[in-house]
């Protein structure tokens, strides 16, 4: 494992509580964080890809997933600001653009966004999947750019200072801009199983704890839909 990941997988470790059914560990979060290479367990989150993409195109961007029966189609379809990713049973080809940007050879599964960038920047795109029971959450914490979640099955509740954002399969995405404090909680009745897209700045961990923004939740999730 490379001393990225490594390091990727220690922050994420440290924020994401409650997603798997074993013994948490409150300093570090689930045993199960850790790269999808030494899965051991089906719960819990993983650490797919950390892809430098440098500095992004102008305009708002997007996130377009497409899936592919094999990953030697989708890294022949492979074009600029991609990434193939092996997660939930499937393979992904991951791709931020324009809004109209459309892949081909694949099958189109969605397009979600808007997000904005800092054109001065050079970026990463870190992506995540996540399998958390009903009533698992993540501590207080933010990213270096926006944060952008599918939700493909249960349902979760993001809290940040401006409100709550529901998601559920085929519904709005949640979308968190930069350096935004938030809380997710995974709400309703079945398993939540999710595919998330950070595009943080490259000088930056992929994400952080927010003690620092002196922000309380106030519990809007606890009530969610």
């Amino acid at each position: 494992m490379s001393l990225r990941l490594a390091a990727l997988t220690f922050a994420f470790a440290s924020v994401l509580q409650g997603a798997a059914s074993a013994q948490i560990d409150p300093l570090r979060g689930p045993p199960g964080c850790v790269p999808v290479a030494e899965r051991q367990m089906e719960r819990g989150c993983y650490l797919m890809v950390s892809d430098r993409l440098g500095k992004m195109p102008t305009g708002p961007l997007y996130w377009h997933i497409d899936s592919f029966p094999t990953r030697e189609l989708a890294e022949k379809a492979k074009g600029p600001y991609a990434s193939v990713v092996e997660a939930l049973g499937k393979v992904w080809l991951f791709t931020i653009g324009a809004e109209n940007w459309r892949g081909t050879g694949g099958q189109y599964v969605a397009t979600l966004g808007p997000f904005d960038v800092d054109a001065k920047l050079e970026y990463t795109a870190t992506y995540a999947e996540a399998i958390m029971l009903p009533g698992g959450t993540t501590m207080v914490h933010r990213h270096a750019g926006p944060e952008v979640i599918l939700v493909l099955a249960g349902e979760e509740c993001m809290e940040t200072p401006d409100g709550r954002q529901i998601g559920r399969p085929g519904g709005k995405p949640v979308n968190v801009p930069a350096n935004v404090p938030h809380k997710l909680t995974a709400t309703g009745t079945v398993e939540r199983r999710a595919l998330a897209l950070v595009l943080h700045d490259s000088r930056e961990p992929w994400v952080n704890r927010a003690h620092d923004h002196g922000w309380q939740e106030k519990g809007l999730c606890k009530t969610a839909p």
